[in-house]
């Protein structure tokens, strides 16, 4: 008598990843999720690996999460995975004030991202045109 089975809400070719409360704006993560969204996935880790930006290496673990997920989960190829979406969510913003002269104060806002990563299966499409000139 337990409660029916919930239906899986991504294809069969897709796994997910999701990373919440990460301590960067969400415009910053942005670009990150930008620069992989639509590549492969061993071209988006190798981008995030020589990335300047602090929170590359975050979204590294998340893709990384992914594929993994794909792998062991999904039983999908990692070496045929792009990545399908990447977006940001706004999370919690921590509010504090910063004295300043005369007596005032002004309002530092501290702000918390969410990421999801989709990775999705492909298949590759060979071009064989040498075997219609054989004959």
């Amino acid at each position: 008598m337990s409660k029916p089975k919930r239906e899986r809400a991504l294809k069969e070719n897709e796994a997910k990843a999701v990373h919440r409360t990460i301590r960067v704006s969400p415009q910053k993560l942005n670009l990150l999720a930008q620069m992989i969204r639509g590549k492969k996935a061993n071209a988006a880790l190798a981008d995030l690996t020589f990335s300047r930006k602090r929170i590359a290496e975050t979204v590294k673990k998340c893709l990384l999460s992914a594929i993994a997920n794909a792998e062991n989960n999904h039983d999908l190829d990692v070496d045929n995975l792009i990545v399908a979406e990447a977006h940001v969510g706004k999370a919690l913003v921590m509010k504090r004030f910063m004295a300043r002269g005369r007596g005032k104060s002004s309002r530092i806002l501290k702000p918390f991202s969410h990421l999801t990563i989709i990775v999705r299966e492909v298949e590759e499409t060979t071009n064989d045109d040498s075997v219609g000139e054989a004959a």
